[in-house]
This record gives C-alpha cells, sequence and structure tokens, in this order.
C-alpha cells in the first residue's frame, strides 16, 4: 500500500458516515481525501464532495460484506458505518522559535522528519521502506518496517552535519559505513534467481560510530555505501526493543524501538527504524541506538502562545457516562465549598483558601496532612462535583529529546465512585470497593515538534494505560478527539464500551463503562496552564500543585469482604479462576486512600506508562 502523503499541510483524521451522501451534507468540509475500505474490490470510484477546499477529489472504495474490524486502505467498516480518514487542517500557530518548522537542531546534526516512503520489499507479515523526498545534504540513517493491513504512518528521521561544527571537530559526526554485514535473508540458495528475495543488511561502521538502522534491498545485491550513515558514538543514546513486528520464523524478530532515556529529562531521540534480533533469547535492550539530543535550549518546543494555539485546536471533549454521579470540579471550587485541611493527631480540619495558598508546599507524602470533604449537609453536595467549574489542567513538557512535546491534561474529581464487578453476563455493583476522597485522572496529547501535528493520545488508565495513533482516534469536530471516561472511575478510553481490568477472555474483573452523554468538558476551551517548565517563569505554577500529600483520608475497612460475597454466589468451576483474578487486581482499588496531586505522579517527569 503506498502511503498518503501529506496534501498542503493537512494531515489525517477520522470520522464516521453511513454514506457518502451524509459524508456530503456533512458541517465539516476539510475534506481531502476520503478512504473507505478496500478488500476484494472489483471497482472504485471518484466523487468530488461539495464543499471540499479547491474541489479535491475524493476517493471512495466501493466495500462488500467487509467483516466487523477488517482493515483495508485506510479504512474501517463497522456494520453500515463508514469509517472515514481525512486531511484536517493544522493549527495556525504563532511565529517564534524552530517549533513546526521542519527541522531541528540537535546539537552537531540538523534533523528532519520523513514520512513519504518508497516501498522496497514485503513479506507475508510486515513491509519495507526507505525514505522518499531526502532533501539534499540530508542522509538516511535506515530503513522503515511495518505490519502489514495497518495504515501506513511511520516516519524515519534524516540528518545532516550543521556546517559550523565541521570545521570545530576533528570526527565529523556522520560517516559512510565501511561495509555491510547481511543479517538475514529468505534467499533459497538452491536457485539461480533471487531476484525477489529479500534481504536485511547491517551496516558495518567506522571505529566510534554506531549504525542507527538497517537497510533493506530487494534481490541479494549489496546496498551501496552512500545509501546511509553512521553516527558518531557520543551523539548517540540507547533503545530497547518495545513492540514487535513480525517474526521471521526462528531465525530473526523484527522490533519497533524506542529511546531507553524516555520522559522530560531523557535526550533519547527516535530514529524510526527497526531492530532485527537474531538470538533466540528475547531481550529487551535493542542492538540499534538512537539519537541523543545535546542542546539544552529545546529550541524546537512551543511558546506560551503556540502551547495556546495547540490546545485550543487539537484540545478534546471528555465525555462522562450519563449515569455517571460523582463529576469533575475546578480546584478552587472544590477549596470554596468547604474541603478541609487536616493534619494527623490533630483533630478537625481547616478550611482551605481558593487558591491553596495554606497548603504546606514540597516534601514528600509522609502521612502528615490530607484533604478531605466537608462534613454535614455539604459532603454530598460537594462529593458529586461541579461540571460547570470544570477545567482541565494542562501540564506541558518535552518528550523524545525535544522531538515532540507532551500535553498532559489533568481533571480533578472530588469523588472517585465505587466499584462495579463483572462476572460472566453477570454485573455486581459494590458499595466501598474503588471508592476514595479525591481523584487525579489524565490523559496527554503529544505532539510533532517538526510540524506540529497531533501525533497521539494518552489514555490513563488506573494502574496503566495506552497510546493512540491520531488515526486511531474518534473526532467531535475539526481536529478535537473525544476522550470517553469510565463511569465512577474517570478512566480515560478511546472509544465507548466496557472495558474491564481482569480478563477480557473469560469476561471476568472490575467494568469501566463508557458512553457518550450530555455530560462532557471541552478541553480546547476549558482549560489553565499550570506548568511548562521550558519556558521558565512564563508559567506561574498554582499553589495546590506544591502540595505532595494525599488528596483524601485513609480509612480501613475490610472491603475485601464485598468480593468474598460475590465469589460465594459463583458456581463451584468459576469461582476459584474468579477469585484468582479479583487477587492479580491492583492494590489500590482494595483501599480507601485519597491519591496525591499531579506532581507526585511518575509521569510528571517521567515517560507515560504502557
Amino acid at each position: 500500500m503506498e502511503r498518503i502523503s501529506m496534501v498542503d499541510g493537512w494531515r489525517p483524521q477520522m470520522e464516521l458516515y453511513s454514506s457518502v451522501d451524509d459524508l456530503a451534507s456533512s458541517t465539516t468540509r476539510r475534506f481531502a481525501a476520503l478512504f473507505l475500505g478496500a478488500a476484494g474490490l472489483d471497482a472504485a470510484a471518484a466523487a468530488i464532495v461539495p464543499g471540499v477546499r479547491d474541489a479535491l477529489v475524493v476517493v471512495v472504495s466501493v466495500l462488500r460484506r467487509l467483516r466487523a474490524d477488517s482493515l483495508a486502505a485506510g479504512g474501517i467498516w463497522k456494520g453500515n458505518m463508514a469509517c472515514v480518514f481525512w486531511w484536517g487542517e493544522r493549527p495556525q500557530l504563532f511565529t517564534g522559535g524552530d517549533f513546526a518548522k521542519g527541522a531541528i537542531r540537535i546539537g552537531e546534526l540538523d534533523v528532519v522528519n520523513i514520512t513519504k516512503f518508497r516501498s522496497i520489499w514485503s513479506c507475508s507479515g510486515a513491509s519495507f521502506y526507505e525514505p522518499e523526498g531526502v532533501s539534499e545534504g540530508f542522509h538516511c540513517l535506515g530503513h522503515y518496517a511495518q505490519q502489514n493491513g495497518r495504515t501506513l504512518l511511520g516516519f524515519l528521521l534524516v540528518s545532516r552535519e550543521v556546517a559550523s561544527h565541521l570545521l570545530i571537530n576533528s570526527k565529523p559526526a556522520l560517516e559512510k559505513p565501511l561495509d555491510y554485514s547481511l543479517v538475514w535473508t529468505n534467499a533459497n540458495l538452491s536457485e539461480d534467481d533471487n531476484s525477489e528475495c529479500g534481504c536485511l543488511w547491517l551496516p558495518s561502521p567506522p571505529n566510534g560510530y554506531k549504525a542507527l538502522g538497517y537497510v533493506v534491498t530487494k534481490g541479494p545485491k549489496k546496498p551501496s555505501l552512500e545509501a546511509v550513515r553512521c553516527v558518531r558514538d557520543d551523539l548517540t543514546d540507547t533503545c530497547e526493543n518495545f513492540r514487535s513486528i513480525v517474526s521471521m520464523g526462528n531465525a530473526c524478530q523484527i522490533w519497533e524501538t524506542r529511546p531507553c532515556h524516555r520522559g522530560a529529562r531523557g535526550h533519547g531521540i527516535p530514529v524510526g527504524t527497526f531492530s532485527c534480533e537474531t538470538d533466540s533469547t528475547e531481550s529487551k535492550k535493542s542492538g540499534i541506538p538512537c539519537l541523543k539530543n545535546l542542546d539544552s535550549n529545546l529550541r524546537a518546543m512551543p511558546n506560551l502562545e503556540q502551547i495556546n494555539a495547540l490546545i485550543k485546536h487539537y484540545g478534546p471533549t471528555v465525555f462522562f457516562h450519563p449515569q455517571e454521579t460523582y463529576l469533575p470540579s475546578s480546584v478552587s471550587w472544590f477549596f470554596e465549598n468547604g474541603a478541609t485541611l487536616h493534619k494527623k493527631d490533630k483533630e478537625g480540619g481547616d478550611a482551605i483558601l481558593p487558591g491553596g495558598s495554606n497548603l504546606p508546599a514540597g516534601g514528600t507524602n509522609d502521612g502528615e496532612y490530607w484533604i478531605d470533604l466537608p462534613d454535614g449537609k455539604r459532603n454530598e453536595y460537594v462529593k458529586v462535583g461541579n461540571l460547570k467549574s470544570a477545567e482541565l489542567y494542562a501540564h506541558v513538557k518535552p518528550a523524545h529529546g525535544g522531538t515532540f512535546t507532551d500535553i498532559a491534561m489533568w481533571v480533578f474529581c472530588p469523588f472517585n465512585g465505587p466499584a462495579t464487578i463483572k462476572v460472566g453476563f453477570a454485573s455486581f455493583a459494590l458499595q466501598k470497593v474503588g471508592r476514595h476522597t479525591g481523584d487525579w485522572e489524565h490523559f496527554t496529547l503529544r505532539v510533532s515538534n517538526f510540524s506540529g501535528e497531533l501525533s497521539s493520545i494518552y489514555f490513563s488508565q488506573h494502574s496503566g494505560g495506552e497510546w493512540v495513533d491520531a488515526c486511531n482516534l474518534e473526532f467531535i469536530s475539526g481536529n478535537k478527539a473525544i476522550v470517553y471516561s469510565s463511569r465512577n472511575g474517570h478512566a480515560s478510553y478511546p472509544h465507548p464500551g466496557c472495558y474491564l481490568i481482569g480478563s477480557e477472555k473469560l469476561g471476568v474483573g472490575v467494568r469501566n463503562d463508557v458512553a457518550r452523554s450530555d455530560l462532557s468538558v471541552d478541553s480546547s476551551q476549558q482549560y489553565k496552564i499550570i506548568s511548562a517548565g521550558h519556558l521558565g517563569d512564563a508559567v506561574v505554577e498554582p499553589c495546590w500543585l506544591q502540595y505532595m500529600r494525599e488528596w483524601g483520608p485513609s480509612v480501613t475497612y475490610n472491603s475485601r469482604s464485598e468480593i468474598d460475597t460475590v465469589l460465594s454466589f459463583l458456581p463451584f468451576f468459576l469461582r476459584f479462576t474468579a477469585e484468582a483474578i479479583f487477587n492479580s487486581l491492583p492494590a489500590e482499588l482494595y483501599e480507601e486512600e485519597g491519591p496525591t496531586g499531579p506532581k507526585e505522579k511518575n509521569n510528571w517527569e517521567g515517560d507515560e506508562r504502557g
């Protein structure tokens, strides 16, 4: 499948339509290409959709009896609905710095993100590509691999040496390989013609240099020494094997890699190349390194005006379940309506000032202080939150060595409701398990600093979470995605449905139900930037962000008894299986203990889990 190229700065999005007529009458008019699945087609039709900018042609593929989740040429057919990819406009960004300028300087190298590919060779499980349209002076570092049956949305970095460094250093940043070693091939040595075979070659770097990727050829001919460049050792960082792409039998495993040193302080930059492991023992560490950003200025990070433009352009709408009782509020509303600060060994609590200026700042979560709901009649009033006051709290930080920007959007709910567990076809609403005062949840937008385009969104889900590429998101309007918040627990999910913490296969676990409703918060409008370390004093962090203790009290009770009551009703053959699954669930489900605030979470400085 040939990659869909960028068209005039537009990028892929997704919406649902039941027919081309619906598409044509849609209020969304930003369409440059439409792909409706193409499995087993014997014909394809082209049409002009009214209102398309510059009357761009929309390609419509006729779909016939495609299964519910079959992936085809850029689209998915679900029932009688078409999943449509379209090209959405990038945000109109304010000028300043090197953000979204196409190239990023990382010390001695300039790097450019290439997203247009030329196919080299394919096997039954994956396809291999080289970058296309590389500007003069830039050099490829390796080739790209991707599983078949997915929309081609990868990237490769190409690099060139900064001219001013050529005269300073005795050893250049880039060098040609000395040779190549054949790592894997499916060529049949008993045959005379192997022109269709695939070969994976590892560049042999000069002393003091490293190869950052493999070179793939169709046929047994060794690649040219001009095909790639090796990078000086001190300009590289270590990588780990992250996600399997394809297994070439027992002889070779192809992996997607990522930098070992990630998060706000990590300097590793993913190059987009793959790792080829021929050792049968599984090793997380990759033999292929990545680039390292040695420019401490992080000059490609967005300024404050650009951050606001990004949030207004990409900020998702958060939908809460139609039966949600415990809604979000702003932190100031929570304080103003009676939240209290408690100190160990002291009776009663003190009122908290609206900005949290009387909260103890700094330190660690030592159990000396905690926040609680007000007593009396206001307890239930505050517990259910106040949607009208709710706002998303944005923490902006560099990712992947400053080549991406992460915008973590934090949601505060005064209370986290009790869990509902599912065993087979039966569900049991619990009274205590899972509930606690104060709930901080988040999702994270990852934006490319090369282009300003939304790359993916991280959905935080209790003790874990998942990254979802932009092309697999649901969008409510324009470039604004949808985030579904689960009933009572407020975990984030990309699509509606029931998600289980436990065993999806057996249908046993804690339910996370998400659905669209009239209860929502538009983060593109209702937000506040609370931290952006790379901007220095441009963003003043609120006082409450410096509070490192718990946002709810610890309450001790035998919550396990609720689970045991449910288990006692189960058939004998199912009881022990269900019990083993519930025993493996996070301990936080069985404790009523308030969470710490955003700044105490691992992802504040580190990368997201998953």
